[in-house]
């Protein structure tokens, strides 16, 4: 029987089927591995009542990329999974903090490090995990902890996610993924711990096993569709460049 191509047309196609409701997982941090394309697409596709992990609520700057501040302002999300909520300069605001301030989108902050073990911990099959990191602060108030070797731990539970959006530097036919630097970031994380990983991909999809074995970061078992970055979309060497 000849498998099934993981290749799709165009970005509209890879993001089709994503339902209202859906947790997603949006690769990137900052400009590196931010899948601009495919959140595009998902402004067009419209689904509504979203959860959003990411890394940040998108950026304030102009001219601004697709991020998850536009999916809220598209009235797409019911909740943001994150690290910042803020932006890093207090002459910022972010298009997300109007919408949060007014009860209108909720919010979960996760250090940095544990929404990345979060993710790892979804991937690997481990239900929940206890860590040092928050000990002590408003993120562990009314929450599980226990003294381990004479330090105090909090309780954190596994994140999965029913789909991720990811962007890579090269994949195969096959699935298989290379980020370049920065770019690989949350990616390999996500990937294991959704359901659905949807890739947008800067270079043309190479021949099945092109990629050598030591160079693969996330290995095509974990992809389910890939669509090339084509020249009029937000790539390399233009402006809004991901890499």
């Amino acid at each position: 029987m000849a498998r099934s191509s993981k290749i799709v047309a165009d970005f509209d196609a890879a993001v089709a089927g994503i339902p209202d409701g859906a947790t997603i997982a949006f690769g990137g941090f900052a400009l590196p591995g931010s899948p601009f394309n495919l959140i595009a697409a998902l402004l067009r596709q419209g689904a509504k009542r979203l959860t959003c992990i990411g890394n940040t609520t998108g950026g304030a700057h102009k001219p601004r990329n697709p991020d998850i501040g536009m999916l809220v302002e598209n009235g797409q999300v019911a909740k943001v999974i994150c690290s910042f909520t803020a932006a890093p300069r207090a002459s910022d605001q972010l298009p997300f903090t109007p919408f949060y301030e007014r009860g209108e989108v909720d919010a979960e902050i996760v250090p940095q490090g544990t929404l990345a073990e979060r993710l790892r911990a979804a991937g690997a099959g481990i239900p929940a995990f206890y860590t040092p990191t928050a000990v002590g602060t408003e993120l562990a108030q009314g929450r599980e902890t226990r003294v381990i070797n004479g330090r105090e731990v909090l309780l954190e539970y596994a994140l999965p996610a029913d789909v991720a959006l990811l962007r890579a530097h090269q994949a195969d036919e096959a699935g298989n993924l290379r980020f370049r630097r920065a770019q690989r970031n949350f990616g390999p994380l996500m990937a294991t711990a959704s359901t659905l990983v949807i890739v947008e991909v800067e270079e043309p999809i190479l021949p099945a096993g092109a990629i050598d074995p030591d160079d693969v970061h996330t290995p095509g078992i974990y992809v389910h569709r890939l669509v090339h970055i084509p020249p009029d979309g937000i790539g390399p060497g233009r402006k809004g460049d991901a890499s």
